[in-house]
C-alpha cells in the first residue's frame, strides 16, 4: 500500500472508533469480496486494500504509528496480524473458524397459540378455567428418545455427533471454514437405527390433554398469557415450547368498561328524576340503592367507589360510574295528560293545544 489515506480507504474519519471501523469494513468487505465480484480485478484490488487498512488501524500499536509518521508502518509481510484472520471469520462466520463444533442436540419444541373466551367476572376478579388442547406430547412408549424400546440412538458418522458439517475453501484470505446443519440427523448428532413403533423416532406424539389456566384479576380483553413449558413437546426429548394463551371478554350488557373503571345507564322516570327517588343499580356481583336527588338532570353521574375492577399490577379497585338516563314517556293516557297539562299551567309553560295527534291516537288504541 503505497502511503494512500487508510481512513479514507475504509470511508471513516480519522476520530473514528474501533467498532466503527468495524462497521465500515464489514460493509466495503462484502460489496467488493471476489465471491461477490467474479472475475472484477478492480473489486479483488478494492477488497485488498480494504482489508489491509483495517489491519493497520485496527490494532492500536500499528495504528498510533500510521497517525503519528503518516505511512503504513507494520504493513509490510503479512498484511494481517495474528488475531486478524480470526476477526475476519467472528465478522462473516459468526466464530466458527477458530473454535471448535458445538453439539446441538434436541431443540425445543415450537410455540402454539390458543384463544380463551371469559366473563367480564373473570376479568375483574380472576378465574381458573380448564383447557383442552391438542398438542405433541413426549411419547411415553420411548420417553421421548424415538428409539425402539431397549435400542439407543448411535452417534452420526457424517458429522461425528457434532450436529454440523464444516467445509473448508479457499479464497483470497486463505482458507474459509463455514458450518452448516448437518442433514444426516437433522443437526442432533445421532441417529436412530431401530425407531419407536409408536412415534415413528419423533419422540412426541399428538395428545389431547386438560391444564388449568388460571386468569389474573384485571387482564383486559385482547390480553396473552404466556405458559412457559406448556408448548409442544420437542422432537426427540427436547423441551417443550411456550403456550401463549390469549383472552378475550365477553361484553356484559350492563356494563362498559374503561380501564378499570365501569359504566352503567340507569334508567329513571322523570318523576323520579324531578322528585327524587330511590332506585337499584347492579354491581358486578350484587346490586346497590342509590338516592336520585330531586331535579337530577339527564346524563348525572353518580359514583361507586372500589365497586369497579381489580387492578392487575396494583392493589384495590377501579370505580363504578351510574350515569342517570331520564327517560320521556311517548304514550300517555288521557289522565295522566290532562295532570301535565295543570302542571304546565300552573308552571306557566306554554304548550301545544290538544289535537287527535300521536297521543290521542295511541291513547284511544287503549280503549
Amino acid at each position: 500500500m503505497a502511503n494512500p489515506d487508510l481512513y479514507a480507504v475504509l470511508e471513516v474519519e480519522p476520530t473514528a472508533s474501533l467498532e466503527e471501523m468495524k462497521r465500515a469494513y464489514r460493509r466495503l468487505a462484502r460489496k467488493y469480496h471476489p465471491d461477490s465480484n467474479s472475475g472484477d480485478a478492480t473489486s479483488e484490488a478494492h477488497f485488498k486494500e480494504v482489508s489491509q487498512a483495517y489491519e493497520i488501524l485496527s490494532d492500536p500499536e500499528r495504528r498510533a504509528n500510521y497517525d503519528r509518521f503518516g505511512s503504513d508502518v507494520g504493513a509490510g509481510g503479512n498484511p494481517f496480524g495474528a488475531n486478524s484472520v480470526q476477526d475476519i471469520f467472528d465478522m462473516f462466520f459468526g466464530g466458527v473458524g477458530g473454535h471448535g463444533p458445538q453439539r446441538r442436540g434436541p431443540q425445543p419444541g415450537p410455540d402454539a397459540e390458543i384463544s380463551l373466551d371469559i366473563t367480564l367476572d373473570d376479568a375483574a376478579f380472576g378465574a381458573s378455567h380448564e383447557v383442552t388442547v391438542t398438542l405433541p406430547h413426549r411419547c411415553a412408549t420411548c420417553d421421548g428418545s424415538g428409539c425402539a424400546p431397549g435400542t439407543s440412538p448411535i452417534t452420526c458418522l457424517e458429522c461425528a455427533g457434532t450436529g454440523e458439517v464444516r467445509r473448508v475453501r479457499n479464497s483470497i484470505l486463505g482458507q474459509m471454514v463455514t458450518s452448516m446443519a448437518c442433514s444426516r440427523c437433522s443437526a442432533m448428532g445421532s441417529r436412530i437405527e431401530s425407531p419407536c413403533p409408536d412415534c415413528r423416532g419423533e419422540g412426541r406424539r399428538n395428545e389431547s390433554s386438560t391444564l388449568m389456566v388460571q386468569v389474573p384479576a384485571g387482564v383486559e380483553d385482547g390480553s396473552t398469557m404466556r405458559l412457559s413449558d406448556r408448548g409442544p413437546a420437542g422432537a426427540r426429548g427436547g423441551a417443550n415450547g411456550r403456550l401463549f394463551v390469549h383472552l378475550a371478554v365477553k361484553p356484559d350488557p350492563r356494563f362498559e368498561r374503561h380501564g378499570d373503571d365501569l359504566h352503567h345507564e340507569a334508567h329513571v322516570a322523570f318523576t323520579q328524576a324531578v322528585l327524587g327517588a330511590p332506585i337499584e343499580v347492579p354491581t358486578l356481583r350484587e346490586t346497590q340503592v342509590i338516592e336520585v336527588v330531586p331535579g337530577s338532570a339527564n346524563g348525572t353521574v353518580h359514583r361507586l367507589r372500589h365497586e369497579g375492577v381489580t387492578h392487575l399490577h396494583g392493589r384495590g379497585r377501579g370505580d363504578l360510574f351510574v350515569h342517570l338516563v331520564v327517560d320521556v314517556p311517548t304514550e300517555i293516557d288521557a289522565t295522566t295528560e290532562e295532570l301535565l297539562r295543570q302542571l304546565a299551567e300552573h308552571r306557566a309553560e306554554p304548550v301545544h293545544e290538544p289535537t287527535a295527534g300521536l297521543f290521542h291516537r295511541r291513547r284511544g288504541a287503549k280503549k
